[in-house]
């Protein structure tokens, strides 16, 4: 039995953010009634590719997201039908709502009265700023989103002389739906909620780094210039590979593996970025003089991350994927999907089943006895994860944020780093060893490990392990994030840790797996994307894609996030333990999983398109009169006309301007045949203005329209200051500065999300190690002899061991 067998959730959201979160829920054995109106939810007719769907079929896309759900038509004029909606309502557990369908957009069913009038059911409302506040009914895109997100800007993603890039795909709505399928399994169990997400903030969270808190701390954005990674995605002699630097090391192996160990410089005082660019007309020789095969298997061997970029057409049939069964033939279709993007023992996923037809159990939930569900009891002031306790074995950034959202959230979580191996967030602030205590000092760290407790054992000595084992014992979870074999060195693999407290959940986020070809290669955010094929749509067409570098670890935070709630169903129904496996990649192949569907569908491969995008025209970046604040003429505003309304209402925003009134460009089809022209007239229209001005003209007259934030402006904009996304938080060593929260406002939420600041290394050693039964001579003595410890041991270089 699937672990939300007798779930019962209605779906009354339109598009693929709303889609993605009732996908995820089927998965897990829930029962999911999509409410449509007569003519159908509008993704039963699109297609990323312009592929012509056939009179009665759904499109691909459609079929991919709506596995195993059941179809409902009501018309909202109609007598009877605002009714039997409610008693829908009624009979169900939770709701989904987003706006455009007449019937979510019916009055009586925003989401404040679904709840006022059904308070049994947790409402999950997805919109892009949420409910309520300045911006609350301001029209957007996922590629509007992306501007004021401050993603487009990124880490510096792209380069100087062309505009900033936007993620391609349509990366933003699906992990909003993975972050309402979240929250809603999160609080399900807390009495009903209203839960107000905010698409702004889910991509804030996800396509940018932590801008504000590392901006306040240091004084100093991360990056304030545009700047190709090196190596990057560069030219094979036969195809496109995807080789990092993330660390100095790897820098160091690199150079080692072409050949040129002379490069090595310890003590330069270049950043391994600056000495890369340095080098990089010999790097990307050395490349095109060798195959894809070649470059990666020395990369491997050199424990340099490394993936092939993968696109719509070959990604199936590399060797990995092929390997795990990570692709799937859809029920209905025929087609090639991605398969679940978790996978858990002896806890099931529903298989996908055939997605309906258009009001395919109309009939039949007409006909049944709808029951009223109770009003549950809660606790207003409750989180859902109070009670749970978590042992994080996690670094570096997907696997502290799954586990910081529990923290922020209700959960006892205790961070285990080491003297000799630190969490690696610490190490990447640029700040000198010789500033005192420059490991307390990332901002990075700070704004990922909020709510926890620090605690430090050294993993590679008997009593480290022994230590570990007995705090395994006092915990409902664990999370790691190693590379697979770590674990089994430590004696700490599922079976181990049954044994000593079985219902224990694990959960493991390796970068590619548990098995198959590629399970031991580290796994950066940016190979894990290359490999997905969320770089092959990020970029221009002339030249090679560009790595988002951001969206890979924090969807696999929210996926594993997805994947531990169904665990912890799986466990209050059984008492059994549960054995998760949340691979980076197979998350990141379900963001994409519109190249291999529209390609396997319909032989239509994907292609990078700069900044157009197939669901707007025109849609791009123009450049304002603005100067920036460091002196330079790179300020842009993002412009995307979704529908043939807003065509009109920009046209008579500009003036109706005569080249604007061409009959032809009323319908999309003749805005894509002459966007060149109309990028030509909007970029003069623009030139002249300041982007504010640009803003205020288009968004009143109800155009999607934004300004490319530098991040860390993103605690400036007034909608998030409205929802108090930020919170400043106190630290010990460093200055108060602010925090992002979580992307969702409540009812009866709390008043703070930030309860401490993010734990000095080792700073609850004493109270935990207490706990266990340990005496103060006995801690003093693991201290002595670095089993833990307060600050990181230094090699004979100068940097963390």
């Amino acid at each position: 039995m699937e672990p939300l067998n007798g779930y019962v959730v209605v779906d009354l959201s339109t598009g693929i953010a709303g889609a993605y979160c009732t996908k995820l829920l089927a998965d897990g054995g829930a029962r999911v009634i999509k409410v449509e109106p007569p003519q159908g939810d509008p993704l039963r007719r699109w297609s990323a590719s312009g592929a012509a769907i056939e009179p009665g079929d759904d499109a691909a896309l459609f079929k991919f997201l709506s596995c195993s759900k059941h179809s409902v038509v009501v018309d909202a004029a109609a007598d009877g039908d605002i009714e039997f909606v409610d008693a829908l309502l009624a009979s169900a557990d939770s709701v989904v709502w987003s706006r455009g369908s007449t019937v979510a957009e019916h009055p009586a069913f925003c989401p404040d009265r679904i709840h006022d009038r059904h308070p049994h059911l947790t409402v999950t409302a997805i919109t892009p700023f949420g409910l309520h506040g300045p911006w609350a009914a301001r029209p957007a895109t996922e590629f509007t989103l992306q501007a004021w997100s401050g993603g487009i800007v990124g880490l510096g993603r792209g380069s100087a002389d062309r505009a900033p890039v936007y993620v391609g795909g349509q990366v933003g709505e699906y992990v909003a739906g993975a972050y309402a399928s979240a929250v809603t399994l999160a609080f399900r169990r807390c009495g009903g909620r209203l839960i107000d997400l905010s698409m702004l903030e889910t991509q804030i969270l996800s396509l940018t780094y932590y801008p504000v808190t590392y901006f306040e701390m240091l004084g100093r954005p991360w990056r304030d210039a545009r700047n190709l990674t090196v190596p990057g995605i560069a030219r094979a002699k036969d195809g496109l590979v995807d080789i990092g630097c993330g660390t100095a090391q790897q820098w160091f192996d690199l150079c080692a593996m072409i050949g040129h160990e002379e490069w090595i410089d310890e003590h330069s005082p270049l950043s391994i970025t600056e000495q890369a660019n340095e080098k990089a007309d010999e790097l990307y020789t050395w490349l095109r003089e060798h195959t894809v095969e070649e470059i990666r298997e020395l990369a491997s061997a050199f424990r340099i991350p490394n993936a092939p970029v993968a696109n719509g057409a070959n990604i199936e049939h590399l060797d990995h994927f092929r390997f795990r069964g990570s692709f799937i033939d859809n029920p209905r279709g025929g087609f090639r999907q991605p398969a679940p993007p978790y996978r858990m023992a002896p806890a099931q996923l529903r298989p996908p089943q055939p997605p309906p037809r258009l009001g395919e159990q109309t009939t039949l939930y007409r006909q049944l006895p709808l029951v009223a569900r109770a009003a549950a009891d809660h606790n207003s002031d409750s989180l859902p994860f109070k009670g749970l306790r978590v042992l994080d074995m996690t670094t570096f950034w997907a696997g502290p944020y799954c586990t910081h959202l529990l923290a922020m959230l209700g959960a006892d979580v205790i961070h285990v780093e080491s003297t000799r191996r630190p969490d690696g967030t610490r190490l990447i602030a640029g700040i000198p060893v010789t500033d005192e205590q420059w490991w307390e000092k990332s901002p990075i760290f700070s704004a990922l490990n909020t709510n926890k407790k620090g605690l430090t054992l050294d993993l590679q000595r008997p009593r480290g392990r022994d230590l570990l084992r007995r705090f395994i014992q006092s915990c409902d979870v664990i999370v790691e994030n190693f590379t697979p074999r770590v674990l089994d060195q430590l004696g700490v693999d599922f079976a181990a840790i049954q044994a000593m407290r079985p219902g224990t959940i694990l959960v493991r986020m390796p970068g590619f797996g548990l098995d198959g070809p590629w399970r031991d290669n580290p796994a950066f955010a940016y190979v894990i994307e290359a490999a997905a094929g969320l770089s092959w749509l990020t970029g221009y067409p002339d030249r090679n894609p560009y790595e988002p570098y951001t969206i890979g670890d924090p969807n696999a935070s929210i996926h594993a996030l997805n994947a531990l709630l169904l665990a912890l169903e799986h466990r209050r129904r059984t008492g059994q333990g549960v054995l998760v496996e949340a691979a980076m990649v197979d998350a990141a192949l379900n963001v994409a999983a519109e190249q291999v569907i529209e390609y396997s569908a319909y032989g239509a491969l994907l292609q990078r398109t700069g900044n157009r995008g197939p669901a707007a025209a025109p849609q791009n970046l123009y450049r304002t009169a603005d100067i920036d604040e460091f002196g330079r003429a790179d300020c842009w505003v993002a412009v995307a006309v979704a529908t043939d309304e807003q065509w009109e209402a920009l046209r008579d925003a500009l003036g109706r301007p005569s080249w604007a009134m061409d009959p032809k460009l009323c319908a999309v089809a003749g805005r894509r045949e002459q966007h060149d022209l109309i990028d030509e007239r909007l970029a003069a229209w623009c030139a002249d203005r300041a982007a504010d001005e640009i803003v205020r003209v288009l968004w009143d007259a109800g155009v999607p329209v934004g300004k490319v934030m530098q991040p860390h402006r993103q605690a400036e904009l007034a909608q998030l200051v409205f929802r108090g996304f930020f919170e400043e938080v106190r630290h010990p060593v460093n200055p108060a500065v602010k925090h992002s929260t979580v992307p969702i406002r409540f009812c009866c939420g709390p008043g703070e999300f930030h309860r401490r600041s993010a734990p000095l290394l080792g700073q609850h050693n004493h109270e935990l190690l207490s706990e266990l039964g340990l005496t103060e001579a006995e801690i003093a003595e693991l201290e002595a002899e670095g089993i833990i410890g307060r600050a990181p041991t230094l090699s004979d270089s100068g940097t963390a061991g």
